[in-house]
């Protein structure tokens, strides 16, 4: 359980750096190629969505618009928590000019890749 628990966490860093350091490549290699990402803000920006989008094509044009709009925006981890087949990150979502936001995010992995994420804002 240790190597399961640990492997997911270091996925979970992994995550967070990429996008932090908006390496979109690095960030779309740890996702699966019909993973499935469910955000609120997906629900308000792109509403056609349903707030569900499919697939590295999709994943690639939703991050790559949020990197341009917001090129302030950072995710700053305060905890993870892991087991299974999950791990869920709580990080501070942070933009200047926008009030922090506290975050929870659920990867769920499937063979080293995440295959779905769930992002809950509080």
């Amino acid at each position: 359980m240790d190597e399961t628990r640990d492997a997911l966490l270091a996925l979970a860093r992994a995550w967070l750096d990429a996008f932090n350091a908006r390496d979109l490549e690095r960030l779309l290699a740890l996702y699966s190629d019909d993973a499935v990402h469910t955000s609120p803000k997906l629900r308000v920006q792109r509403p056609e969505t349903n707030g569900e989008i499919r697939g590295k094509a999709a994943l690639r044009a939703w991050w790559a618009d949020a990197m341009t709009r917001l090129p302030g925006l950072h995710y700053a981890g305060k905890h993870l928590s892991a087991g299974d087949d999950r791990v869920v990150m709580e990080y501070e979502r942070q933009n200047p000019g926008e009030a922090a936001t506290m975050v929870a995010e659920t990867l769920v992995v499937a063979a080293g890749r995440i295959v779905s994420s769930h992002v809950y804002h509080g």
